[in-house]
C-alpha cells in the first residue's frame, strides 16, 4: 500500500510518478525499497489516468441514493436472522448424520 500512497502523492504535487522518485518517497517515509514492487507498480500505471481513476472510484464508493440508513439496518437484521436459522439446520445435520 504504501507504494500506492507514494504514487498518489507524487500525482497530487504534480510530480511524475516514476521509479527514481517513488524510491525517494518511499525511502522518506522509512520503508525498505523493494525495486520489484515500484517496478510493478510503474508498469501497472502505464497509460492510466490517475486523475479519471480517482474520480470513478470516488462515485463507487458514494453511498448508493435512496437508502436511507434504517433500510439498511432492516436488511442487515434479516439477513442476520436468516443465518442464523441455517446455521442451527445444519448442527442438527450433523447430529444425526
Amino acid at each position: 500500500m504504501q507504494y500506492i500512497y507514494a504514487a498518489l502523492l507524487l500525482h497530487k504535487s504534480g510530480k511524475e510518478v516514476s521509479e527514481d522518485n517513488l524510491k525517494k518517497v518511499v525511502a522518506a517515509a522509512g520503508v525498505e525499497v523493494d525495486e520489484s514492487k515500484i517496478k510493478s507498480l510503474i508498469a501497472s500505471l502505464k497509460g492510466v489516468n490517475i486523475d479519471e481513476e480517482l474520480a470513478n472510484a470516488s462515485l463507487i464508493s458514494a453511498a448508493p441514493k435512496g437508502v436511507s440508513s434504517d433500510e439498511g439496518k432492516e436488511d442487515k437484521e434479516e439477513h442476520k436472522k436468516e443465518e442464523k436459522k441455517e446455521a442451527a439446520a445444519e448442527g442438527l445435520s450433523a447430529l444425526f448424520g
